[in-house]
């Protein structure tokens, strides 16, 4: 069966973008604003998108915006806000901060939803992307629990559960890419206009 128009996009917007000195999701990149980028990429494959930010300025992009239920506890409050509203047993996360993620990578995330697993993440350069990641709804008693003992590290809480880590080829590398600094988009750009 085909997971597609069975999941909820999750895109977490919350974050106080401070190495960046303003709001990331809203930043522009190749004519449009990181957001927006991110929601092109899961419409085709999405049910239903939810923004997870205390910002208004993301009721433009015409999706359902939420806020944290546990406010200012960082990206797991933004998890559990997500499933928590979800009405979908999977869910694609992705953080506001990954403008170049496509339909085609996030499709690879797919493969193992059959399988037992809670959580399907990327992998690139030896570092886990649990910000790119198919998490089930059930992932949401524990971000529950966590944040209930003041616990705010997302790979705590991705430690706790059945995971699949996937490696992106190298030639995918700039598209699962976090964009945190101003040299971070100068970079891109330049390499995206090169």
């Amino acid at each position: 069966m085909s997971l597609e128009k069975n999941i909820t996009g999750i895109i977490l917007a919350g974050g106080k973008s401070s190495r960046m000195g303003s709001e990331k999701g809203l930043l522009w990149l190749k004519g449009k604003p990181f957001v927006e980028h991110i929601v092109e990429a899961l419409q085709p494959i999405a049910k239903e998108i939810i923004i997870v930010s205390s910002n208004s300025e993301y009721d433009t992009f015409g999706v359902k915006r939420i806020e944290d239920i546990i406010p200012e506890c960082g990206p797991i409050a933004g998890l559990h806000a997500g499933l928590t509203n979800s009405k979908t047993k999977n869910n694609l996360v992705i953080s506001c901060d990954a403008p170049l993620v496509t339909t085609s990578l996030l499709r690879k995330l797919f493969q193992f939803e059959t399988e037992d697993y809670d959580i399907v993440q990327f992998e690139a350069e030896g570092k886990t992307i649990p910000l790119i990641a198919l998490y089930k709804k059930r992932c949401v008693e524990k971000c529950f629990e966590l944040l209930s003992n003041n616990e705010k590290r997302l790979r705590k809480l991705v430690s706790k559960f059945n995971t699949k880590t996937i490696a992106v080829q190298e030639k995918e590398l700039f598209l699962v890419k976090n964009i945190n600094t101003i040299e971070d988009l100068n970079t891109i750009t330049n390499a995206i206009n090169y």
